[in-house]
């Protein structure tokens, strides 16, 4: 079994048409095995339950933003050592510099195509 069906995802995104489409890259991908939510707070409770391997998250969501999300993360014991990559359509330095402070892995930026999206999992991942 190769790391494409034993990777486990959970995409965070308060807008179902984003959702979309980080799944629909994953799936053009080959990865099947991901879960959605649409809060940042739920999403939190969930991993802390049950956690992934590595957490897409949008940045702009209210109540807990992705930077909110990824503090949550890296502040709990059974989380901490997540991948985590932010998606955002507006990285500006102040937001890279800010998520980098807080432990991010990776980053990419909307609009994205599958092969980005691959090439930015690969990078924290490793090779799918």
């Amino acid at each position: 079994m190769g790391l494409k069906d034993s990777l486990r995802i959970m995409v965070v995104d308060d807008m179902a048409t984003s959702r979309g489409l980080i799944t629909q890259a994953l799936d053009d991908i080959g990865i099947k095995n991901y879960v959605t939510e649409n809060d940042g707070q739920k999403a939190f409770q969930r991993l802390a339950s049950t956690p992934v391997h590595l957490v897409l998250s949008d940045y702009n969501m209210p109540g807990m933003d992705g930077l909110g999300l990824l503090k949550a993360v890296r502040t709990n014991q059974a989380t901490q050592k997540l991948g985590f990559i932010l998606v955002t359509g507006r990285p500006t330095p102040e937001l890279v510099t800010q998520a980098k402070q807080l432990g991010l892995n990776n980053m990419i930026k909307k609009p994205f195509t599958s092969t980005s999206m691959k090439q930015c999992i690969e990078s924290v991942v490793g090779r799918l």
